[in-house]
């Protein structure tokens, strides 16, 4: 053998890859995309009449503020709450192989029938809406048994991908930094239980309403928004590696930046056991390992992936609908943090920060879903219309947050619609006028999306379950 044979160095970088599954937990995850799917569409609905309800033009044409918040409490808790637990569904059986797949398939059961409920609600019985933060809740028994019979199946999918996880061993290749990742997303989770449970148990007594809800998801609500960051941490790299790129970072670090983005939760059983679920010192403390956990490990798994995946450099055909998820995720992420460096006093600044975050984790998640369909047994999605998906939901929810961030800079409030915006100058109609435009543009984007992907699914080359 020569010398420069010897020499040759090797391949600089990673493959961040999850190894194929078999037939069993392919079938439970198609099902857990089911899930998903059914709630976007469902959230989808409801995102037009609260575009519509915000936007100037149209607000006539509705009914009233209330119907605004019913639609809202509805559209927040399909799009981020089942959309999220539905791909965790996916990640943790493609993760945890065959073991206790009975008990995945319950939990299915049981979350599709909480998401019943929950989407009927509002035609089912009137209830009054609250805004709380995370999980906003109508106050119908229809609602809330729907959202519990919800959370018992949440439950039942963390105690199965418990089970089913794997050995923790330190990781030698990109395959298992993303198993080792998986399995640290379960930390939060766990905790997120525990503080739903605590806060449910320690009420103070006299609360109703906004008050109630509010004490009783603030700590786990926190501790799910660790989950989500997790899971767009390990869509990052494993659509880099799908993009035929080798990432830069190397496995134990890559665990490193999970680490980081889960440990900060167990501040929140600290926060539990030195002061009272109400206390300003709890929830200071909370949104404190939010922001630490939220932040640190985003910096360099981001510029690993963009370096793995420069912009202007080629890809494959078939990868350039997962370039264009993984690059408006990285824009929409970074765009809402910033934003987050703005927020003074409460106003539509608040949700222009939180749509900018919860979108990056959506598209990173559309971007792994289009990477799924082959994999679980569907047909590859249209490349043109999956990249276009993902740019137009893009520029739709930047055009929605920063009319958001605009109006927000003349005090409009967050969570009102119609006449109680109290839109006084052209300057806050048009920035709420932008607003609702983008949002429409993110609508048609969502809804090629959800196309695409059922029409890859119609093309399967197996019977959806």
């Amino acid at each position: 053998m020569s010398v420069v044979a010897e020499t040759r160095p090797a391949a600089i970088g990673v493959d961040f890859s999850l190894p194929e599954t078999e037939a069993g937990p392919a079938g439970v995850a198609r099902g857990w995309l089911w899930l998903g799917l059914l709630a976007l569409i469902g959230s989808g609905v409801l995102s037009i009449i609260l575009v519509l309800s915000r936007a100037p033009q149209f607000q006539g044409l509705l009914p009233s503020g209330d119907f605004f918040r019913v639609a809202l409490v509805v559209h927040v808790d399909l799009s981020v709450l089942v959309w999220f637990v539905s791909l965790g569904g996916i990640l943790w059986t493609l993760s945890g192989g065959r073991r206790a797949l009975g008990l995945n398939r319950a939990a299915l059961a049981v979350a599709g029938l909480g998401t019943l409920l929950m989407t009927i609600s509002p035609f089912a019985s009137r209830g009054e809406p609250v805004m709380a933060n995370y999980i906003p809740v109508l106050e119908n028994p229809v609602f809330l048994w729907g959202l519990a019979i919800f959370g018992i199946g949440a439950v039942m999918l963390v105690a199965r991908s418990l089970i089913a996880a794997p050995a923790w061993i330190a990781p030698r290749n990109g395959a298992e930094a993303l198993q080792a990742g998986l399995t640290l997303g379960l930390l939060p989770a766990v905790i997120a239980i525990a503080a739903f449970a605590l806060s449910w148990l320690t009420q103070p007594s006299g609360l109703d309403g906004k008050a109630y809800y509010e004490i009783l998801f603030w700590g786990g609500g926190h501790a799910l928004q660790f989950i989500w960051t997790l899971f767009m941490l390990v869509a990052w790299l494993w659509l880099a590696s799908a993009c035929g790129a080798r990432v830069p970072m190397s496995p134990r670090v890559a665990l490193l930046c999970f680490a980081l983005a889960t440990v900060c939760a167990l501040a929140i059983p600290v926060a539990y056991l030195v002061w009272p679920s109400h206390a300003v010192e709890h929830r200071n403390l909370l949104t404190f390992a939010m922001g630490l956990g939220g932040g640190l490990p985003i910096l360099p798994v981001a510029l690993a992936v963009l370096l793995a995946v420069p912009p202007g450099q080629a890809v494959a055909d078939d990868a350039r609908p997962l370039r264009a998820a993984l690059y408006a995720s990285l824009a929409l992420f970074c765009f809402g943090g910033l934003i987050g460096f703005t927020i003074a006093g409460s106003n539509v600044k608040i949700p222009a920060h939180y749509h900018g975050c919860i979108v990056g984790v959506t598209l990173a998640l559309m971007g792994l879903v289009y990477l799924l369909l082959p994999r679980l047994g569907y047909a590859a999605p249209s490349r043109k219309w999956a990249t276009f998906s993902s740019y137009c939901y893009a520029v739709g929810q930047a055009m929605h947050i920063g009319g958001l961030m605009w109006s927000g800079g003349y005090g409009v409030q967050r969570k009102v619609a119609g006449a109680e915006q109290a839109l006084r100058s052209t300057s806050e109609i048009v920035a709420m006028g932008i607003m609702g435009l983008g949002g429409l543009v993110a609508i048609i984007g969502g809804l090629v999306f959800v196309l695409v992907v059922l029409m890859a699914m119609r093309r399967s080359r197996v019977r959806a379950p």
